[in-house]
């Protein structure tokens, strides 16, 4: 099981988004994409889940190409994919509980043969996804303005792993956020990673993240990747643009370590 880019180009119009970037991710791994604003990032997430349709080559997900699916194929490609968004996109109108139990609701099944949970077995979800998330059950009757943004962050990573996807895909997850709050989304991805065995790809502009948690760096720029390693790989590299994300982090952080190198005891 993977995710896997093959030669895959993006333009829009005369502007070259993608320019035949390959490259695969393995199953239980956490990839960072890397790159400056509008280099074509969140546009690699999109291609994932069939938002966007490829100019040229293969997109693939446990082995299918999803340019080639219609809706079907690609409504089961969706949920094997949970999407958290840059921000918590909460619906303000419903409680928490209700936002969390939304994607297990009969309206949000793929296929009418799937066997709907009872009411007891989507709470029992939720209670589930919520304490992967280090929340508790107190909150479930709040609405998403009576809570800080940094738990409405987490609110939207327990309800994107209530449908139980086999990828997490992460848009600029930290942006905004402050030091402890970007430390604790980080810390729930690693554990995520690790704990639930998903694969996730982290797009992203922060390498201190990057540092910290990546089995697998990969920097885009001018529609093309520049850079593709492991932290220590990557650490290493002569690229000019590698060197200036380095420079300015490491001078921020010149102790930060990688947990994925220290903590993982998995190949």
């Amino acid at each position: 099981m993977s995710i896997c880019f093959q030669k895959v180009t993006q333009t829009f119009g005369s502007k070259i988004v993608l320019k035949e970037v390959s490259f695969e991710v393995p199953k239980g791994k956490i990839l960072f994409i890397l790159g400056k604003s509008g280099v074509g990032k969140s546009v690699t997430l999109k291609l994932i889940v069939g938002m966007l349709k490829a100019s040229s080559g293969q997109v693939l997900v446990d082995g299918q190409d999803v340019m080639q699916l219609q809706d079907e194929g690609l409504a089961q490609v969706r949920r094997k994919c949970g999407m958290v968004f840059q921000y918590p996109a909460l619906l303000d109108s419903l409680t928490l509980y209700e936002n969390l139990s939304f994607g297990l609701r009969p309206f949000c099944t793929p296929n009418p043969g799937t066997i709907l949970m009872s009411e007891a077995e989507i709470r029992k979800t939720v209670l589930e996804k919520l304490s992967l998330v280090h929340l508790g059950p107190e909150i479930l009757e709040l609405f998403p303005h009576q809570i800080s943004y940094g738990m409405q962050k987490r609110i939207s990573l327990a309800r994107t792993l209530a449908p139980e996807p086999h990828y997490l895909l992460f848009d600029e997850p930290t942006t905004g956020l402050d030091p402890i709050t970007t430390q604790a989304v980080n810390d729930l991805i690693f554990d995520l990673s690790r704990k639930l065995k998903v694969t996730s790809i982290v797009v992203s502009h922060d390498m201190a993240c990057a540092l910290q948690i990546a089995d697998q760096i990969l920097v885009l720029d001018e529609a093309q990747i520049i850079a593709q390693g492991t932290v220590d790989e990557i650490k290493q590299s002569s690229v000019p643009l590698v060197q200036e994300f380095l420079k300015e982090t490491l001078a921020l952080f010149p102790l930060e370590e990688n947990r994925s190198s220290t903590h993982d005891p998995s190949p």
